[in-house]
């Protein structure tokens, strides 16, 4: 080990956590002084702040105009089980889960709802082959596997005249992934994700489809106040215009605010990724030939762009779990990642967020590094045999 030198060059910030994100370039608190604090968000500067994000949602994602777009409570977890308790149940339903998020929709639907759901599983690394997924149900599914580093790669398998309804979390994909709307019924996220926002807040778009399931069914089960999105047979349309279901932070949508004009900034969606991809090849560029570490990604076309998940090869690992934390715990005392650890149901190895907040250089500048981690760990186990 004495022989090992650190590298020169360290990363800027080295917030490199899969949520909460790295906050946008250069933010400082004093960018929220126009937060309407001890303002009741039903006042008219709160509606109105409630208001603006959801139209700067529609235009910077290209939602179309006659999907709703509604802020709701428990972050992206929030809006997925609104979703699922109160639309399933009209239909059959097909689940699909290749990482832990998608299997806990798995388990809320098939153990809490108790429906007779058909379910497909694919390994982490690898997602579900959607040729053979029945879209006559209704579909649920992740976009982006936050804790497997793998994605959609487009909705083409996703019929236009599908009789179920898509149901999709797109928590780490939203803002940083092309998401075709048509093909998408149920979308939600938590803008903690790729725009860096504060935690607590989800998102939740319907499409006319979904609208139109949520006016003609009722399900069997009684529903929390939380996650009603309907009154007498209607939709709750001041839900999707700012009027809250419960009482938001004013100042998480300031932040959320402030991100959201940042994008704007950049030339919107195409501007946010760009930047992920950009930081995403700069991952793929540094293991490109190198025998001791990989993508977890097991096809490249599906490989995420934004939980970029990395695992360890090098034979002479025999514990990989151990050494996977040891790795991650040298990169967070040099102080160059922080949190940049696999998340705990995943195959051991490293996470590394890659979203629009993040900054190339930065994932540049870690990439050395992992190296300089891996090796100091290797000789600490030919040291320790």
């Amino acid at each position: 080990m004495a022989d090992l030198i650190a590298p020169a060059a360290r990363p800027a910030n080295p917030r490199f956590s899969s949520g909460p994100c790295a906050k946008l370039p250069g933010f400082t608190l004093d960018m929220l002084a126009d937060a309407p604090l001890g303002r009741s968000h039903r006042a008219a500067v709160g509606k109105a702040k409630l208001k603006e994000a959801i139209d700067l949602t529609r235009d910077i994602l290209g939602v179309p105009a006659d999907y709703r777009i509604g802020i709701v409570p428990a972050s992206d977890t929030g809006a997925v089980e609104m979703a699922l308790w109160s639309l399933l149940g009209a239909r059959p339903v097909e689940m699909l889960a290749w990482e832990s998020f998608g299997e806990g929709w798995v388990t809320d639907v098939v153990k809490q709802l108790k429906l007779d759901a058909k379910v497909q599983k694919a390994g982490y690394g690898e997602i579900v082959d959607f040729a053979t997924v029945d879209f006559d149900r209704d579909v649920v599914f992740t976009w982006n596997g936050t804790t497997s580093g793998v994605r959609v790669p487009n909705g083409d398998a996703i019929p236009a005249n599908r009789a179920g309804l898509t149901i999709c979390d797109a928590t780490s994909a939203a803002f940083a992934m092309d998401l075709p709307w048509d093909k998408l019924d149920v979308t939600t996220f938590s803008w903690q994700k790729v725009l860096g926002g504060e935690g607590g807040h989800g998102v939740l778009i319907l499409s006319p489809r979904a609208v139109e399931r949520l006016e003609s069914y009722t399900p069997a089960w009684p529903l929390p106040k939380i996650f009603r999105l309907t009154s007498k047979g209607k939709l709750i349309e001041g839900i999707f215009v700012g009027e809250t279901i419960n009482t938001p932070s004013m100042l998480c949508v300031e932040d959320y605010l402030v991100a959201l004009k940042w994008a704007k900034s950049l030339g919107g969606l195409k501007g946010l990724i760009a930047r992920s991809e950009g930081n995403a090849k700069a991952i793929a560029d540094f293991i490109a030939g190198k025998d001791w570490i990989a993508n977890l990604a097991v096809d490249p076309a599906t490989a995420s762009c934004t939980s970029v998940c990395l695992k360890f090869t090098d034979p002479r690992i025999a514990d990989g779990a151990t050494f996977a934390k040891n790795v991650a715990k040298r990169l967070e005392k040099a102080g160059v990642a922080l949190d940049a650890g696999a998340y705990r149901d995943a195959p051991p190895g490293l996470r590394i967020w890659c979203g629009a907040t993040v900054e190339t250089a930065d994932v540049t500048a870690l990439m050395p590094w992992i190296e300089y981690a891996f090796a100091a760990e290797i000789a600490a186990l030919t040291e320790a045999a």
